[in-house]
């Protein structure tokens, strides 16, 4: 198993582990991921449309009265990319580990 280069970027790894813990079909509003991840609008935006591409995100953009609203939820495909980098995380973690208690 190997790192998905996608999710590996600190900022769309917290953006993936955030909608992670969100129910299947529950989306976030865009300034409430922004405000999780801490990043600027833009930068959430241009990480957005990386993870969107990938098929990892699914973005919907809205009207709430005369406000726009962008609320994103992660897709079955990048909830299995985001399992599938933990463990190579967790991979990568356990063999330090072991390591580490054979000096």
């Amino acid at each position: 198993m190997s790192a998905d280069e996608i999710i590996h970027q600190s900022t769309r790894l917290r953006i993936m582990a955030t909608l992670n813990t969100l129910e299947r079909r529950e989306m976030l509003e865009f300034t409430r991921l922004k405000a999780i991840v801490g990043a600027t609008d833009g930068n959430l935006g241009a990480h957005l449309d990386t993870l969107a591409r990938a098929g990892y995100v699914d973005i919907e953009k809205l009207f709430v009265g005369r406000r726009p609203q962008t609320r994103v939820k992660a897709t079955t495909s990048g909830r299995r990319a985001f399992r599938g980098h933990v463990t190579f995380l967790r991979k990568i973690i356990d063999q330090a580990e072991a390591t580490q208690r054979r000096k």
